[in-house]
């Protein structure tokens, strides 16, 4: 093992995090799919040769790059280290050996040197279909919601298994895309081996044995010390939501020791009959990511910086749900996860963490078909729009609107969403007085109108939450506004599942508001001004939540004017 110096080592472990970064970028840059190339919805990392991740792209999604950190080590032992050879390439979408659900692929490259095993690189991008029922929470099982990729070898050897390539096309409604997609993310490993091999040979390496212990050893080492710093307690956290036919309850108990933090989900509600059931890879995700934010977030995210956050979960709770729950929709409960956690960790650390958002991505697919009276060329298509509410407000400033806290997945363009297929986003703008009021206000949410061209017809999969349980503010802040989801002649959709839109008529959507932080009457006046004026808050809205009297309104609004 090559000795390494401390100045050195530092050098080499900010290249691999720039490394890893570049491999995303190819990623967005081949990718198919507008979740990948629009959204970001993807995640890329560099192993050892053990299996454990050492750098992750600053681009991507939490619950896609911790679930990522653990999937490595069962490619390794499914493939089996006699089989693993130059050139090879492996995928899976295994739920429970991913990221969470069939939509995700993830795809493993080793990385050679001298003919030696150094490491692996893996990426993992969400697809808009892989057959099934399509992407929703109408499934009553995971056979039901599309083709299950077991770790396999998409490549041996450099030669594609063209066979295994045949059989995605005919299982999937969008075989270009998804088979593009495929050979994306083989490429953007291939990208992230060649950026390595040329780190290894300017600095002399032989294998990351050396840079690996450094990295592990700090990290573990730095995240230990924040930890330490907390008092050793125990708190709990409580958060209910609409499930899909009835509500959901979340429930954690934070446990603080010396060296570890555990989160314990013993109370929360069991599987769900329908998709939106969370693998525990995934909870586990969103439990790490919501710590390391409020504990240690400058300390980069690996194997041993997660490592001292436990999670534990009732086998078949919800969050935890085990082969064949439905898990489509696992985002739905993943991404309050975070808000769930804060609840507790506000106890032990009060003004610290931020008040609850909308939480999880307000996405909705559309099936579109010719209608019945077709134009020439009319044709099927599925068309997946991200997009998000308002995160809540913070200790000590107002949340992001239109944000997606905690995926930091980015909201699609119009432009690009209506380019792939004949779909009319009629409105997308900001949507007033839906962030909670506060001394710290919450982020506001978006209204949205949809619609399809002329002698189309369509289906929407909604995928919302918090319509009947609105993000919840702390320390005196009010709740953000709640989702709104109708047809454009007022007859209400259900905010999960496949629902049919007659021709002709428009969907009609508001999306969620973060909630507030601190009470209302000691919001800088400056604050509420500025509100005003940008068209965020309403004047009625000033005058109810913020306690504005007539006389201060109209100062206000002359000093707008």
């Amino acid at each position: 093992m090559t000795k390494l110096s401390t100045v050195s080592s530092q050098v080499m472990w900010n290249r691999l995090i720039s490394v890893v970064e570049e491999q995303a970028q190819a990623l967005i840059r081949t990718a198919f799919s507008t979740s990948v190339r629009e959204a970001g919805d993807l995640s890329a990392g560099v192993y050892n040769v053990d299996g454990d991740m050492l750098a992750q792209a600053v681009t991507g999604t939490p619950g896609h790059v911790n679930a990522m950190a653990d999937a490595v080590a069962h490619f390794i032992r499914e493939i089996g280290p006699d089989n693993i050879f130059e050139g090879d390439v492996y995928i899976t979408n295994d739920p429970w050996k991913g990221t969470g659900h069939l939509h995700d692929i993830t795809v493993v490259s080793p990385s050679f040197h001298k003919g030696k095993l150094v490491g692996y690189f893996a990426c993992t991008a969400h697809i808009v279909d892989i057959g099934g029922r399509g992407f929703g929470a109408d499934g009553n099982s995971v056979y039901e919601e599309g083709l299950f990729i077991p770790i396999m070898k998409f490549a041996e050897r450099g030669e594609v298994d063209l066979s295994f390539v045949n059989l995605v096309r005919h299982n999937v409604r969008e075989a270009d895309q998804v088979v593009g997609d495929i050979y994306a993310l083989a490429t953007c490993n291939e990208v992230g081996h060649r950026r390595l091999i040329d780190m290894m040979v300017e600095f002399a390496l032989d294998d990351l044995v050396a840079i690996s212990s450094f990295i592990m050893e700090n990290s573990h080492r730095a995240t230990l010390e924040r930890i330490a710093a907390l008092p050793n307690q125990s708190a709990h956290g409580e958060m209910t939501i609409d499930g899909f036919s009835q509500p959901i309850s979340l429930k954690v108990r934070l446990d603080i020791a010396d060296d570890h933090i555990l989160a314990d989900y013993e109370g929360t509600s069991g599987v769900d009959k329908k998709g939106i059931n969370v693998p525990l890879v995934y909870a586990k995700a969103y439990t790490c990511y919501a710590l390391k934010c409020a504990i240690a977030p400058e300390i980069p995210n690996n194997a041993a910086s997660l490592a001292p956050f436990r999670i534990a979960a009732p086998v078949n709770s919800i969050v935890n749900a085990v082969h064949p729950a439905p898990v489509a929709l696992r985002h739905i409960i993943g991404h309050m996860i975070p808000d769930v956690v804060f609840g507790a960790l506000d106890k032990i650390l009060p003004r610290t963490v931020p008040s609850e958002g909308a939480g999880a991505l307000c996405n909705f697919q559309v099936s579109l078909r010719p209608g019945t009276n077709p134009p020439q060329g009319a044709r099927r298509a599925e068309i997946l729009m991200f997009n998000s509410g308002g995160s809540g407000a913070r200790p000590t400033l107002d949340g992001m609107s239109a944000t997606a806290f905690p995926s930091g997945v980015m909201t699609m363009p119009v432009e690009a969403t209506e380019h792939t297929g004949p779909v009319i986003v009629w409105r997308k703008e900001l949507r007033p007085d839906s962030g909670g009021a506060g001394q710290y206000r919450g982020g506001l949410g978006q209204y949205m109108e949809v619609g399809v061209l002329e002698g189309h017809a369509f289906d929407i999969s909604a995928q919302f939450d918090r319509l009947d349980h609105p993000a919840r503010g702390r320390n005196g802040g009010r709740n953000g506004g709640e989702t709104q989801i109708a047809l454009d002649d007022g007859t209400k959709l259900r905010g999960k599942g496949r629902q049919a839109i007659p021709e002709g008529r428009r969907v009609k959507l508001a999306f969620p508001g973060g909630a507030g932080y601190g009470d209302p009457k000691l919001r800088d006046r400056d604050a509420i001004r500025r509100d005003i004026a940008l068209g965020y808050v309403s004047a009625e809205a000033a005058k109810r939540d913020y306690g504005l009297s007539d006389a201060e309104l109209a100062a206000l609004t002359d000093a707008i004017a």
